[in-house]
């Protein structure tokens, strides 16, 4: 080491030192941009054989197939189709014996209609607080609430013919004179649904959810015509065959408080952060309050328009004008409530490559069209053909229109959502039936109620169209945009 060497080092050290005791006090100047910027090594060009590592994080969206969705549903999807069985079936069970129970057990005509009438209006009033509260009370609770329900309704109606007791039966407890969905079940259930399937999968997966529904309403329907049929044979009383039936009715709603017992946390509406945030809440909705009030209106003209030619009615118009046999109308309407099943698979796939609002629109309007078409027929054949294409198209907008609303609304207000839709749907298809039948009974106005349906129908179909083409649900924003 030459002479310098020593001392060198010693400057050095001492001045790491300093530095490193006060290091704001001791800073290096920033390098000069001068020309020796320029002699820097240029950056190596990648290589094209590297390519970064995968996004541990990405998940490529699940396949949105029918099959795929059906056998990708969790446990508590498969919990909630089990018990849209169960119930469906208890409707279609009770419905096709209910008014003949009733006359059994003594009322009269018209204490009938009080009874229906009111089971109908209270079940309006407790399904909208039950699914306008649900999210807030707990998902799970409403619908076993709903089920206890069904089971006091059920026991009250087979053991008793007191009047006023069973008004009030009927009234807060879960009966379907129709047939029909009735109680909180509907509205909760697709908010569920919701939120245990991916967007993708939803309207697959509410498209099974609705033929399951039809399937068991008419396996119920036959069942409970087999099973008191066969009651009546073995000699059994009228009055105790139909109240086998009705039993029959409260034993699934204990199946179903059994069933939903079971469904898991995931289930309930994810916690929100709307409470404090200066939006007041309505019938359990906050920012979406517009969105839905607009799609009730919208819902309530269809249904207005549906209710002025129900199946009910339809089929005692062809009773009337062409001498149809009840064995042959049932033939018909089965027919079309089989193909209605199936649309509403179909409508799925369309949806998924058209979008939920266009297959709405463009699926229903056509089926308007026929309907409005069915009483221009000159025969019968026609006339049934007419029908049937209409009901392999009718029904496509039910999943689809189910999905939108679970689409576009907050996750925490779905089950208000489609509990107020429901509502309205409901209130509806409530008024419109007391006019068509008075029409029905005129041979020259028989037709009207076809004309009214269908019209009002497509109006609707060219309101929504017009108000909801650009409100995409999320699955569709990022087809949109990418």
């Amino acid at each position: 080491m030459d002479s310098w060497s020593a001392p060198a080092s010693a400057l050095v050290s001492l001045g790491q030192n300093q530095c490193a005791n006060d290091a704001q006090r001791c800073r290096w100047p920033d390098a000069p941009t001068s020309r020796l910027a320029s002699v820097t090594a240029p950056t190596p060009a990648p290589d094209p054989a590297y390519a970064p590592p995968p996004d541990p994080t990405y998940a490529p969206p699940p396949d949105p197939g029918l099959i795929a969705s059906l056998r990708g549903l969790d446990l508590n999807g498969r919990i909630l189709f089990a018990m849209r069985t169960a119930r469906m079936f208890g409707y279609g069970f009770l419905a096709v014996v209910l008014v003949l129970y009733l006359v059994a057990v003594g009322l009269d005509p018209l204490m009938v209609g009080i009874v229906l009438t009111m089971t109908l209006i209270g079940d309006t009033i407790i399904s909208l607080w039950l699914t306008t509260n649900a999210d807030r009370l707990g998902r799970r609770r409403v619908l076993v609430a709903g089920a206890a329900l069904m089971v006091v309704a059920g026991v009250v109606f087979a053991f008793t013919s007191w009047v006023p007791l069973l008004i009030l039966a009927g009234a807060i407890g879960v009966l379907s004179p129709t047939g029909n969905e009735v109680g909180p079940f509907l509205a909760v259930e697709q908010a569920a649904l919701s939120q245990t399937v991916h967007d993708v999968r939803r309207t697959a997966t509410f498209a099974w959810y609705n033929l399951v529904g039809y399937i068991a309403t008419a396996s119920g329907a036959l069942g409970a015509g087999l099973m008191s049929q066969a009651l009546l044979n073995g000699g059994m009383a009228p009055v105790d065959a139909y109240r086998a039936i009705v039993i029959g009715y409260a034993c699934i709603g204990l199946a179903m408080i059994a069933g939903f017992w079971q469904l898991s946390p995931a289930v309930e509406a994810p916690p929100n952060d709307h409470a404090n945030d200066g939006i007041r809440r309505r019938f359990g909705l906050h920012k979406s309050k517009k969105i839905v009030l607009r799609l009730s209106v919208l819902f309530s003209i269809d249904a207005f328009g549906g209710g002025f030619i129900p199946q009910s009615l339809m089929a005692y118009w062809f009773h009337t004008q062409y001498g149809v046999e009840p064995a042959v109308l049932g033939a018909i309407f089965f027919g079309a409530n089989l193909l209605a099943a199936v649309s509403s698979l179909s409508a799925a796939r369309i949806a998924s490559r058209f979008g939920l609002i266009n297959t709405m629109v463009f699926t229903h309007l056509p089926s308007n069209v026929l309907l409005i078409l069915v009483p221009l027929m000159p025969t019968l054949p026609l006339a049934v053909l007419v029908l049937l294409a209409r009901y392999s198209l009718s029904q496509m907008d039910v999943p689809t229109r189910q999905s939108y609303v679970m689409a576009v609304v907050d996750p925490d207000e779905r089950s208000a959502a489609a509990g107020v839709t429901g509502v309205a749907r409901t209130t509806g298809a409530a008024i419109s039936p007391s006019l068509s039948s008075v029409m029905m009974a005129s041979a020259g106005y028989a037709a009207l109620p076809f004309y009214l349906a269908g019209s009002l129908k497509i109006v609707y179909d060219l309101l929504m169209y017009r108000d909801f083409r650009n409100v995409r649900p999320p699955e569709e924003q990022v087809r949109h945009t990418g």
